[in-house]
Order: structure tokens, then C-alpha cells, then sequence
């Protein structure tokens, strides 16, 4: 399904940035199987939450300290008792299984807190 085209101006209103995940647990509370991530941010924005579905395709360990994009200007979201303050990037790996998405991350270590265009 292709989406409506958008602006540059409404893209540029998107602020998605690369952080370091610095901490994974289960989230057994979520309705679909999911992780509790902290993100390092770098300095401007800080550490920051995220529920993310990335269950079937990533272990705990291969999160930890991997770069990851995220979206950091959206409202936090209340996740049964965890707030995900910034939403994390990555596709579905193209099956209809519920946390089979993949996590988007970079090729090579970056500042914490830079930009993504």
C-alpha cells in the first residue's frame, strides 16, 4: 500500500535520531511479545524508553549497545505500565507473526544524538 506523498517540510518535522541501546528486558505485560529498551540519546536529549516488537528477530543480547534510529519528537506513549518515549526504527521482516519486526541500525558507530535525513 503506498501512503499519500508528503513534503519535505512535513519529513523535516520528524526528529529521528541515533542512540545506544544501554538496557533490555522482557515485557511480559505487553499485549504483543516486546522489549523494554533505554536508549541513550547523547547528551541534549538523555536516556529515553521504548516498547519495541523486536522479539522474534533479535535476542536481548543483540540489542544491547547496538545503534538503533529512533523517532524522538512524538508524545510519549503509556504502554500497560511502561511509558515508550521515543519510537524505535525498523521494518517487518515480511511475515504476518506478531514482533517480527527488524531493528534499524547503523553501519558504522556515529555520535550518540545525531541526526538521520
Amino acid at each position: 500500500m503506498t501512503k499519500p506523498q508528503i513534503s519535505f517540510e512535513d519529513f523535516d518535522k520528524v526528529d529521528i535520531r541515533v542512540g545506544r541501546v544501554v538496557k533490555v528486558e522482557d515485557f511480559p505485560e505487553a499485549r504483543k511479545p516486546s522489549y523494554k529498551l533505554w536508549i541513550d540519546l547523547g547528551k541534549e536529549i538523555g536516556t529515553k524508553t521504548s516498547s519495541a516488537q523486536f522479539v522474534k528477530n533479535q535476542t536481548k543480547e543483540d540489542l544491547l549497545n547496538r545503534q538503533v534510529a529512533c523517532v524522538v519528537n512524538f508524545a510519549p506513549r503509556q504502554i500497560g505500565p511502561f511509558i515508550s518515549e521515543v519510537l524505535t526504527l525498523g521494518p517487518d521482516d515480511g511475515t504476518d507473526d506478531a514482533s517480527n519486526w527488524v531493528v534499524l541500525t547503523t553501519l558504522k558507530d556515529v555520535p550518540l544524538g545525531r541526526e538521520v535525513k
